[in-house]
C-alpha cells in the first residue's frame, strides 16, 4: 500500500478534508461551470460538449470524428454520440468519407454556423462567470496553471490537446 494510503488509514489520522482535495475541487468547479453554462446558454439547447464540437469544427472547417475527439480530449464513442445528436438537429453533416468508408467527415451546416454565432457571447459570459470571483491577473494565472497541469499530464489519459 502506498505511504499516503497507509497514513490516511492509520487510526487517529484524520481523512484529507474534501474542500482541500484537488480532485474534489476540480469536479466541483466543472459542475459549477456546467450550471453557469446552462444558465447562460440553456435557450440554445446545447451542452458544453456540443459547443466545443461546433467550435472545433468552425476552426477546422472539416474533420473526421477521430480528429474531433482528439481536439476536445474525449473518447471517440462519446464524440460520435454528440455528433449524431448535432446531426439530428441539422447542425453538422457527417457524410461517409470517400477515401475510407469507415470514417465520417464532419462539417458545420449553415444552421450550425448560425447557432455558433448566436451562442458565442452567452458562452463567453459563462466562462467569465466561472472565473468571476478572481481578479484579471488571478484569472490569467489560474488559466496558465491549468494549462500547465494539462500539458504536463497529457499522456495520462491518451487525450492530446494543444495549449497556446
Amino acid at each position: 500500500m502506498p505511504k499516503a494510503n497507509k497514513a490516511a488509514s492509520r487510526p487517529g489520522h484524520p481523512p484529507w478534508p474534501l474542500p482541500q482535495r484537488p480532485g474534489f475541487l476540480i469536479r466541483r468547479l466543472h459542475q459549477i461551470h456546467v450550471a453557469l453554462f446552462q444558465e447562460a446558454c440553456g435557450g440554445f439547447e446545447i451542452t458544453p460538449l456540443q459547443y466545443s464540437l461546433l467550435s472545433a469544427l468552425a476552426e477546422r472547417g472539416t474533420a473526421d470524428q477521430t480528429s474531433l475527439a482528439a481536439d476536445i480530449a474525449l473518447d471517440r464513442t462519446t464524440t460520435t454520440g454528440a455528433l449524431k445528436r448535432l446531426e439530428a438537429r441539422n447542425l453538422v453533416e457527417r457524410p461517409v468519407s470517400g477515401d475510407d468508408r469507415r470514417a465520417r467527415i464532419c462539417k458545420l451546416t449553415p444552421a450550425g454556423a448560425a447557432l455558433l454565432g448566436q451562442i458565442e457571447s452567452a458562452a463567453r459570459a459563462a466562462h467569465r462567470a466561472t472565473l468571476g470571483s478572481l481578479s484579471k491577473s488571478e484569472q490569467a494565472l489560474f488559466i496558465a496553471m491549468m494549462q500547465r497541469i494539462v500539458v504536463d499530464n497529457a499522456d495520462r489519459d491518451g487525450a492530446r490537446i494543444a495549449v497556446d
